[in-house]
């Protein structure tokens, strides 16, 4: 039997090897979450824009009705979900109030309109009590995009946000 410290060093070379092992496992586990990740983050922004074509293609702003019946010649044949209470943004008109969006479109909308310039999604999140989670930042920059396109704000640069000029100015020659 060797000495005492020659039985320690052996023991602490096996758990060094250990360590070594598990630093591996752990880097290769992150990048497999990461990845997992941005796939949930693109599957959540998949979903919301499916059901935002699916309430257009039925022009019903609040589609409420069952989608699992097959071979009933709707575009939600075949289909295995409900979709429920889709939230629907309409397109800005004069004299219309933010009071007309849904509650956290409002709150976006009430974030850009506050801020000094143009904003980030990843700016928005933790404003509008979100956790700044690569998740969140893409889900709140489809809702940014999409009041963009109905005239609510305005994307000056690729990514960044402003409060509409015609939303601005109409508001502003209001008495």
């Amino acid at each position: 039997m060797g000495s005492l410290f020659e039985v320690i060093e052996a023991e602490e070379a096996e758990v060094r090897g250990r360590v070594e092992q598990l630093e591996v496992q752990l880097a290769e586990l992150s990048e497999r979450l990461g990845a997992e990740r941005e796939r949930l983050s693109r599957l959540v922004i998949t979903r919301e824009t499916v059901v935002e074509l699916l309430a257009r293609m039925t022009g019903d702003s609040a589609v409420d009705e069952s989608v699992s019946s097959a071979g009933d010649g709707s575009p939600f044949a075949g289909a295995e979900r409900q979709v429920v209470g889709v939230l629907s943004v309409p397109k800005w008109q004069p004299g219309m109030e933010a009071s007309a969006l849904p509650g956290v479109y409002q709150d976006i909308l009430e974030v850009v309109d506050d801020a000094p310039g143009p904003v980030r999604a990843k700016q928005v999140v933790p404003r509008i009590g979100l956790p700044v989670e690569n998740g969140k930042i893409e889900v709140t920059r489809s809702k940014l995009k999409r009041l963009v396109v109905r005239g609510w704000l305005d994307e000056t640069t690729p990514g960044l946000f402003t409060p509409s000029r015609t939303r601005k100015t109409h508001s502003s020659n209001s008495p």
